[in-house]
């Protein structure tokens, strides 16, 4: 069975390459929670700046190795404004994610990441002009009411889950228009990022607050930090290319599962009665959003008779 069959028919059994692969990029993301405390007693935006730089360092690399430096030739003033932007949103939304968990906020980080889906739809009508169907506006009502019941049973907005998925689906819909893959895509934005991040940590040394150099083990942590962040960016790249867009649907719950899971059980984070409604409403949100989708993806894959089925668009992350 070919890749391209894999690519547009969801009734059709994914390569098991890019399943594994598409699994484990949401596994290790979803494993995030556990990493980024360990690079205590760094703060959150000393942790965020070893994060862009050392990431920069890797995607040269990577870049390198697969011979992708002339994609960055001959790109136009506006592909470099498109891709400011877009290392500006994942640069907030890392920030904003990696405070979260290290202030006790993992479950609500959680919240975002399964909102994020929802948003993005949103988006594409706000914006691109797309038309929901009347399923997946039930879907995103259902999501809003959630939102409202966490809002009035904790008497704070979450705003932690809203600023990650606000960031990552603008960021989403900025990636569509960079012609870029995804290599060279992270690795352009490092290039923006890259010079202030290491400028803030070379600051950091000279006036002696920084902790990187205090002790092997966390200075060994801290350039991991590059490697952690490119990983599982890399696995997902290669498995989105292989699977048909319902299964990688289905599979992006994974990671907000696994972190939601991590929160409750290993941080043991308070989860009053409101908390739970508002959960569920959004699992049952994210249930209908899904069953729709995947019905969608199944009806066009089906077509009329000897029609070509639609090709779908990806999303990138």
């Amino acid at each position: 069975m070919s890749e391209e069959r894999a690519a547009v028919d969801p009734t059709a059994r994914p390569p098991r390459s890019g399943l594994v692969a598409a699994l484990g990029a949401y596994v290790l993301w979803g494993t995030f929670p556990a990493f980024w405390p360990l690079l205590a007693p760094a703060g959150s935006v000393e942790i965020l700046a070893h994060r862009i730089a050392w990431t920069l360092v890797g995607m040269l690399v990577v870049l390198t190795a697969v011979r992708g430096w002339s994609q960055l030739r001959g790109q136009t003033t506006r592909t470099w404004l498109t891709i400011t932007l877009a290392s500006v949103l994942i640069t907030v939304n890392w920030g904003v994610y990696i405070w979260g968990v290290t202030h006790g906020r993992v479950v609500e980080s959680a919240l975002g990441y399964y909102v994020n889906p929802l948003v993005s739809v949103v988006l594409a009508v706000v914006i691109l002009g797309e038309r929901l169907r009347r399923v997946q506006w039930v879907a995103v009502g259902i999501a809003t009411v959630a939102v409202a019941v966490l809002w009035a049973g904790t008497g704070a907005l979450p705003w932690v889950a809203l600023v990650l998925a606000g960031s990552f689906g603008f960021y989403g819909l900025l990636k569509k228009r960079v012609p870029l893959g995804p290599v060279a895509g992270l690795t352009a934005e490092g290039f923006l990022l890259g010079p202030i991040a290491i400028g803030y940590l070379v600051w950091l040394q000279v006036v002696g607050i920084g902790t990187f150099g205090q002790g092997t083990a966390h200075t060994l942590l801290l350039v991991a930090a590059g490697p952690v962040t490119a990983l599982p960016l890399l696995l997902f790249a290669f498995g989105a290319k292989r699977l048909p867009l319902a299964t990688l649907g289905l599979l992006q719950y994974v990671n907000p599962t696994l972190q939601f899971v991590w929160g409750v059980f290993v941080d043991h984070e308070p989860m009053p009665p409101a908390r739970w409604v508002g959960f569920v409403l959004v699992w049952l949100a994210l249930l209908v959003f899904a069953v729709d989708g995947w019905t969608a993806s199944r009806r066009r894959a089906a077509g009329p008779v000897g029609a070509r089925p639609a090709q779908p668009t990806r999303s990138t992350v």
